[in-house]
């Protein structure tokens, strides 16, 4: 069709397709041939197969039914009528199968319709006959038929009939194999057409294409010999060429004609160089060096303006200074200089490379001719570098845009220029310094005189200087001395830091195994006094009682003192544990009163406990320490009070008293005011700070009347500043004290680490109801009471129990033994762990165990762990006895396989409650 073209690649694709189509259709066309053989195959696979196992089949169950018959009728078994009965049912199933797979076939169904009577007939007149008489054991009936020989002969008609019927269906599946294999043959040879069809189309189609395409490169080939023969001196490079095609032969057409503008492009850069590289030569200076080559330059780059800035270091500033121009309507318009970063001109030099810009706005500056003014509308600008310095910046400005090769004759420019400003600034340099050393040789004429002069006067100053130094050299050994002496006395205090932290760590051992050596003692003393105590009998064991009592009590009251020693430590050691958590204030009134109500009632004194009603529920504060602090304050109201009242005011503080007792708060925070007042013995205002430190008192003589160590106001200062709060007293000797308490309604520091034992905690609160205990005579008969209830349990329960006693301590032994012996429990004591287990080995019975934790040969923790790990006796109760108060001590017992913990000196009721119930949990599972 006229107008329309196709390129190369749209001719090869269009034969590739013309040649893909007729493969498509003749792919199509055998495919059609092969998919109606495939399903003559399948016809043959399936079909037929399966008419023949269908035949088959129903022979086999004609003869399934003739064997089971016979079988029933030679042995009267009826297991042989299962193939028969099988067969019966199964025969008709399979002859409508074949009979409806025969539907195109009219002569094999009227073939298998012979068939269906005989089968019937055969059944129903011989074997079900057979099987009947025989059910019923006529064998006269049985002699008969066989004799007269019916079944035989049915059964060979219906052998006859079947043999027919399926040499009639070989016959037909062998004439389908054959009409198949005809097919086949056809297909080959209609494959073999289509091939040799498609090759000559192919054959066909590539010379056509290749005729096409080659004829074009030929008439570009010539076109090309044409242009580059043309002059065999110099080549035109202003020839293009041209073709008519429009495939890609014209696109190679451009690329030569590309090849040759650039051939063109660089011919002139290269001549350009030249004529400017000559102008260079007898040039000295640099005016007339920058002047000479922008008047070459800005014509040939094809601008109307042009300007030459050169490196001035002006002191330590570098600036670009105007040197030259061309066609610069005013020399006001043109800046004069630029500091390095500053406009263009600066910016190019810092980051030395060049500025192209287009679409400058007509007011930026105009060029003037005779006729009149017009702008520029591009901007080139360019730095002139030589050895990675930038000597000159250069500006051009046109109404054109500026083109490739205009940049290219630029860059190619910037050695060459920048090179010949070095050298011709180097020349004037050197012309300047002779003129310059001329006249410094006069003047170093002059001067030779002078320096003789002040030769004498440099020997005197250099006397002087070695004198300077002397003494320079005195102070230097001096400073080094010095500081050898401090260096000296940092080690000392390094090595007394290291020795004071030693020190504080033999005192922290010393005081746990002071703690575990005092408990254990104390384990013996508080158990038999108590069990003296609670000794039943007549009057005559009343002073015994008393006595008892009163071991029992300055049992309690040692333990006491043990346990505020180890506070007092820990808190020094700054290594104590306060753990946050919300305290509900409205418990505390009832706690208190709960807890000191019998000692008021003891001491005839009036206790009241008042809240304010704006204090909040809720405070988020450490309350067990709360709670010692406050009990600590109470004890001590009550202790040197004996008539008139104690008052407890729990309130919110006023600001001015946050203020000024806790500035580091915030205004808004909530501060809690617990003040404890009592109309006491008071104390003096020059004694009311010692109180809080550590074992001071108010009265510190040996005859004084109230005793204590005077630690309780030193732990609750301690605590509360913890607690990030303040404690103060108010007091006036015989009037009375009040103690108020400051704590925060928020602690803001999660957690202090310090060694405290959370048992020490426990047992600190259980010295604390003991207290109570003590002056609670109201309380002792309900305890009592309770006691009695207790025993009476536990005669039924601990009676013939057996209990393994670990202890090395023959003080505990006894006091254990006696104290469980008295309850019925049979008592076997090991004096350490290797024994323990030993015995556990040979008698494995034991209900419960008590283990110490530090004993010789082999400890608790490791007995433990071999009773539960080797002996694996998981369910055999272990409850464990330390006397050691340090942090962790309860978590390393049941790390190592204990049941439970219990610490010395060991309170008996504690110990048979434990006992109660780990007994009840073994009954329980038993």
């Amino acid at each position: 069709m006229k107008g329309l073209h196709f390129n190369i690649h749209m001719k090869i694709i269009a034969g590739y397709l013309f040649i893909l189509v007729c493969l498509v259709v003749s792919l199509l066309i055998v495919m059609n041939r092969m998919s109606a053989m495939q399903k003559e195959v399948d016809f043959v696979t399936q079909h037929d197969m399966e008419v023949h196992s269908l035949a088959n089949q129903i022979q086999k169950n004609v003869l399934d039914i003739e064997t089971g018959m016979r079988g029933y009728v030679i042995t009267g078994n009826e297991e042989y009528l299962e193939p028969y009965n099988t067969a019966s049912k199964n025969w008709l199933d399979n002859y409508n199968k074949l009979y409806s797979l025969l539907g195109d076939n009219g002569a094999q169904k009227r073939n298998l319709e012979e068939v269906k009577p005989l089968i019937l007939s055969w059944i129903n007149g011989s074997a079900e006959y057979v099987v009947n008489q025989k059910k019923v054991n006529n064998q006269s009936a049985l002699d008969e038929h066989f004799n007269k020989n019916k079944g035989k002969k049915m059964t060979d008609e219906l052998r006859a009939h079947f043999d027919s019927f399926l040499e009639h269906q070989r016959d037909l599946t062998n004439q389908r194999v054959e009409k198949l294999n005809q097919e086949n043959n056809n297909l080959k040879i209609t494959l073999y057409g289509l091939i040799i069809l498609v090759t000559l189309v192919t054959i066909a189609t590539a010379i056509f294409l290749s005729n096409s395409i080659v004829k074009t490169i030929k008439q570009v080939v010539r076109t090309i010999k044409s242009v580059t023969d043309s002059n065999e001196t110099e080549v035109d490079l202003s020839t293009r060429i041209e073709v008519s095609t429009h495939d890609e032969t014209q696109e190679l057409a451009e690329a030569m004609n590309e090849l040759l503008s650039n051939l063109e492009k660089q011919n002139w850069v290269q001549k350009s160089v030249a004529e400017i590289s000559t102008m260079y030569q007898g040039k000295t200076d640099l005016t007339e060096l920058t002047h000479a080559f922008i008047t070459k330059l800005t014509p040939m780059l094809e601008a109307v303006y042009g300007v030459v800035y050169l490196r001035r270091n002006q002191g330590s500033e570098v600036r670009y200074v105007k040197e030259a121009g061309y066609a610069i309507v005013s020399e006001e318009r043109a800046a004069a200089s630029f500091r390095l970063g500053e406009g263009l001109i600066g910016q190019a030099a810092m980051d030395k490379r060049i500025f192209l810009i287009d679409k400058l706005p007509e007011e930026h500056f105009k060029v003037a001719s005779g006729l009149g003014e017009s702008s520029p509308r591009n901007l080139l600008i360019a730095p002139i570098m030589v050895d990675g310095r930038v000597e000159a910046v250069v500006e051009f400005a046109a109404f054109q845009p500026f083109r490739a090769r205009h940049l290219t004759l630029l860059d190619l420019l910037q050695d060459k220029f920048g090179s010949a400003i070095t050298n011709v600034a180097g020349r004037m340099e050197v012309e300047r310094l002779l003129g310059e050393s001329q006249v410094l040789t006069e003047e170093l004429q002059a001067q030779s005189e002078e320096l003789q002069a002040q030769s004498e006067e440099l020997q005197m100053q250099q006397e002087q200087l070695r004198i300077t130094n002397e003494y320079l050299e005195e102070q230097k050994q001096f400073a080094e001395q010095r500081a050898s002496d401090l260096k000296k006395a940092k080690d000392e205090l390094e090595d007394y830091s290291r020795k004071l932290q030693l020190s504080s760590q033999y005192k922290t051992d010393f005081l746990a195994n002071m703690s575990h050596e005092l408990r254990t003692p104390l384990n013996s003393i508080l158990i038999l006094s108590q069990m003296l105590m609670e000794t039943e009998g007549d009057m005559d064991n009343s002073e015994v009682k008393e006595s008892s009592r009163v071991i029992y009590t300055a049992g309690s009251d040692l333990l006491r003192l043990i346990d505020d020693i180890l506070d007092l430590s820990k808190i020094e050691a700054g290594k104590i544990e306060i753990l946050t958590d919300e305290v509900n204030v409205t418990e505390i009134p009832q706690m208190m009163k709960s807890m000191f109500d019998p000692v008021a009632a003891k001491k005839n004194l009036t206790f009241e406990v008042m809240t304010a009603a704006d204090v909040p529920s809720v405070i988020t504060t450490d309350g067990q320490r709360l709670q010692q602090i406050w009990k600590n304050l109470l004890s001590n109201a009550f202790k040197f009070t004996e008539q008139g009242s104690v008052t407890v005011k729990i309130e919110c503080a006023e600001p001015e008293e946050v203020r000024e007792l806790l500035p580091e708060l915030d205004e808004e925070e909530m501060v809690l005011a617990i003040s404890v007042t009592d109309t006491g013995i008071g104390i003096a205002q020059e004694k009311q700070q010692i109180i809080f430190e550590a074992f001071q008192q108010v009265d510190g003589t040996t005859n004084r009347l109230f005793g204590g160590t005077g630690l309780g106001l030193s732990i609750c200062r301690e605590f509360t500043r913890l607690l990030g709060g303040a404690i103060t007293v108010q007091s006036e000797p015989e009037k009375g004290s009040t103690f108020t308490l400051y704590i925060p309604g928020s602690l803001e520091a999660a957690e202090y680490y310090l060694q405290l034992d959370q048992l020490a905690l426990e047992e600190a609160a259980v010295s604390v109801s003991e207290f109570a205990h003590e002056h609670e005579p109201v309380s002792e008969e309900t305890d009592t009471s309770l006691v009695v209830e207790a025993e009476a349990s536990d005669d039924q329960l601990f009676k013939g129990k057996k209990v393994l006693l670990v202890e090395d301590d023959r003080r505990n032994i006894f006091a254990l033994v006696t104290a469980l012996e008295k309850k019925g429990v049979k008592v076997q004591v090991a004096e350490n762990g290797k024994r323990a287990i030993e015995l556990i080995q040979e008698q494995a019975d034991f209900d419960l165990v008590f283990m110490d934790i530090m004993m010789p040969v082999m400890g608790g923790y490791e007995a433990m762990k071999v009773i539960r790990q080797d002996l694996e006796m998981e369910r055999l109760p272990i409850i464990a006895l330390t006397a050691k108060a340090m942090k962790g001590e309860r978590d390393k017992c049941m790390e190592a396989g204990a049941s439970d913990y219990i610490m010395k000196p060991l309170n008996i009721n504690q110990l048979f409650s434990l006992m109660r119930v780990w007994l009840t949990e073994q009954v329980s599972q038993v």
